[in-house]
């Protein structure tokens, strides 16, 4: 905000000092021409000089041709004269030559007029910009930093102003948002841990039948063998016991741990790749990425448009991270009533074993070596992909790595 405030008062001084400059300049040039009555003088004298006729009569002279003279009469000196004049004297004969200044200010003040309302009008420009906009968003700006903290219990303050009323809504709607997944993570892992203690205190009960079960045979408590084969027996009774639970806590560890809601609804396919064109084309462009686009057909198709273009976004980004940077592509085809999306880049090092795996959540392949990621890219845009009643898969050709999205079509 100071570095605003030096900026407008810089440039106010400037424009400042240009009107009082061109002021300057205007009564400098306007007093050069005060003079211009003596040349005009001078130059009717010396016509006067050259022809008989207008010595005897000077009135005779055309003065249509001087812009300051108005008129010339022999000079005499008991003859009141409410003009300005010179006196010029020809052959012994002096000449009244009467002039009158341009002193007609219109131009400077229309100058001025037209400076100052220039002058008023950047001023207001400054001061509303200031207190719309720099004022506002010097407000903001502890925002984004409260909630890179992780405060998000605090409501931020709603504002009218036109430029960030709806970015402050969309702001407190993603506090919200972060939140209230905050809560429910929360509230999954609680759930999740107290579970996994409920299976852990089941797991002793047939664990300890277990040990004691082996205990007992091993001391020879059993003497014949129909209760050594019930000890056994029972042994395998509680081991299948423990792998039922077991099972629980794989499949428990395997749940789905993020809520992605899905809007389900129709969008063109060239909505999204557009919005897909305008961004990557100038961030490709700077890593010196070749990106093409396939020609397509247009159709409406039913998904959910953010989500659709996300799963893009995610894919597009893979291919950014872990290709070869010098080539990535979208291609299309076409499959019953569904549209296949394809993005494809060079350099894949990933092995073929590995695409039975690829989806799966915090999975990252052999060629993620000194990459930063979490393993959930691939992984989020199966489950958005199949939660608009749609589908991922990937494949490996000739060294390019595909991944195709299965949209449905309206």
């Amino acid at each position: 905000m100071n570095s605003f405030r030096r900026a407008a008062v810089t440039i106010i001084a400037i424009e400042v000092i240009l009107i009082a400059l061109f002021n300057v300049i205007y009564i400098v040039t306007e007093k050069g021409e005060s003079f211009y009555h003596n040349v005009e003088a001078e130059r009717i004298a010396l016509r006067i000089s050259e022809d008989a006729a207008y010595q005897e009569n000077p009135e005779k002279l055309d003065i249509r041709d001087y812009k300051t003279i108005i008129r010339v009469s022999r000079f005499d000196a008991s003859e009141i004269c409410n003009n300005e004049y010179v006196v010029q004297e020809v052959d012994g004969t002096y000449y009244r030559i009467e002039y009158e200044e341009n002193k007609n200010h219109y131009g400077l003040i229309l100058m001025d007029i037209g400076m100052i309302a220039v002058l008023l009008a950047t001023a207001a420009i400054l001061s509303y910009m200031y207190h719309k906009v720099i004022l506002p968003f010097g407000a903001m700006s502890q925002m984004t930093v409260e909630l890179a903290k992780g405060n998000l219990s605090t409501p931020i303050k709603e504002e009218k102003s036109r430029f960030f009323g709806r970015f402050l809504w969309g702001m407190d709607m993603l506090r919200e948002n972060i939140e209230d997944s905050k809560m429910k993570e929360l509230r999954y892992q609680k759930e999740k841990k107290t579970m996994l203690l409920s299976l852990s205190h089941d797991i002793k009960t047939p664990l300890s039948a277990i040990q004691l079960y082996t205990k007992a045979l091993s001391e020879g408590v059993y003497e014949t063998e129909e209760k050594k084969l019930e000890a056994y027996s029972g042994i395998l009774k509680k081991t299948d016991e423990i792998k039922s639970y077991v099972d629980e806590i794989y499949k428990l560890s395997r749940e789905e741990f993020m809520e992605l809601n899905v809007n389900v609804g129709e969008v063109y396919l060239s909505e999204t790749i557009n919005s897909i064109k305008d961004y990557y084309s100038d961030k490709l462009s700077v890593l010196h990425t070749e990106f093409r686009i396939d020609e397509y057909d247009d159709c409406l198709l039913s998904a959910d448009a953010d989500r659709l273009q996300e799963a893009l976004q995610n894919l597009l980004e893979n291919a950014i991270k872990y290709g070869d940077g010098k080539r990535i592509g979208i291609s299309f085809s076409e499959e019953e009533d569904c549209k296949l999306i394809t993005v494809v880049n060079s350099g894949c090092t990933l092995e073929e074993k590995e695409l039975t795996n690829i989806f799966d959540s915090f999975y990252r392949g052999s060629n993620t070596d000194n990459i930063n990621g979490n393993g959930l890219g691939l992984y989020i845009v199966r489950q958005l992909m199949r939660k608009m009643d749609g589908d991922a898969f990937a494949e490996i050709t000739g060294g390019d790595f595909r991944v195709t999205l299965v949209v449905r079509k309206v």
